[in-house]
């Protein structure tokens, strides 16, 4: 049965948020005088959902939110706000809080308010359960035109998947996000556009105003990278490759040498191949597959 944690300090406001609730939903009611109670009871149960008082002593409603968004982030939590409040209440929604209801509204909307809250909760987690135990492999395709400020959103993308499948903790996210940054730029200069780093390293403004210039005109501009991301339990593959006329993978400097360290050809290729688990090149050398595999247990 659906539990939920009702807190105010007035005696009389809880019992009618529970009767209200009893009413209306099939739940079973905890009750809290403030949010200091509420922690206590949160140590010994976890509710489905709370419905929490803002102004309260000892730790009030606003705190709470706080509280539970560090150390119970599944469980959702609606405020009531009382009139004078409303500054607090969109501090509170801002820091984590579901939603709310204001008090003098509470027979009309506090049960269909809890209920929707509740759905979407459910949903989520029932989403979490069928990608622990159903989900088998995603690929995803993007077609990008020669605009780097198309990577960091398309580079967000793939970790928000990357953390739902929790392949890696935080720092392998960050790894990965840089790898793949470097791929991607990689195509759009040096492959589409056919820009070599022995520029940058000549002169960093030409360099750019070569890449502008190529990005608008024949043969450059109508090239595209296409990126792929293969996703499974055990490892995520992702597959960056341009138009353009390629290279011989053979002729790469090992980035790994200290005598390459410092060049700017080779530091991209350092970071992919140190955060990456695989690397490799396809025979022509405007593709590179970058592999990495799990780090964290199945759940």
């Amino acid at each position: 049965m659906t539990t939920i944690l009702v807190v105010d300090d007035a005696l009389a406001d809880r019992i009618l948020v529970q009767g209200l609730l009893d009413k209306s939903l099939e739940c079973q009611v905890v009750q809290a005088g403030n949010g200091q109670e509420a922690v206590e009871q949160l140590k010994r149960q976890l509710p489905d959902l709370i419905v929490t008082d803002l102004l309260m002593p000892d730790m009030n409603g606003f705190e709470l939110v706080d509280y539970v968004r560090r150390h119970h982030p599944a469980v959702p939590v609606i405020i009531m706000t009382a009139h004078g409040s409303e500054e607090i209440a969109i501090q509170a929604l801002r820091r984590g809080a579901a939603s709310y209801v204001p008090k003098k509204l509470l027979a009309r909307d506090l049960a269909e308010t809890v209920q929707n809250v509740l759905t979407l909760a459910s949903a989520r987690r029932e989403q979490e359960r069928l990608f622990t135990e159903s989900w088998v492999a995603t690929t995803t395709r993007f077609r990008l035109a020669n605009d780097v400020t198309l990577v960091p959103p398309l580079i967000e993308f793939v970790n928000q998947n990357l953390a739902r499948l929790r392949l890696c903790d935080e720092t392998g996210l960050i790894r990965v996000a840089v790898a793949l940054r470097e791929a991607l730029v990689n195509a759009i200069y040096h492959g589409n556009l056919e820009v070599s780093s022995s520029v940058y390293e000549q002169d960093e403004k030409a360099y750019y105003r070569l890449i502008e210039e190529r990005r608008q005109c024949e043969p450059y501009r109508s090239r595209r990278v296409e990126f792929v991301a293969e996703e499974s339990p055990s490892e995520a593959r992702y597959t960056v490759r341009d138009e353009g006329p390629g290279f011989d993978p053979r002729l790469i400097p090992d980035p790994t040498d200290p005598a390459n360290l410092e060049r700017t050809c080779g530091r991209g290729l350092l970071l992919i191949r140190t955060f990456m688990d695989e690397v490799y090149h396809n025979d022509k050398g405007n593709e590179i597959v970058m592999i990495k595999r799990r780090e964290l247990p199945l759940s």
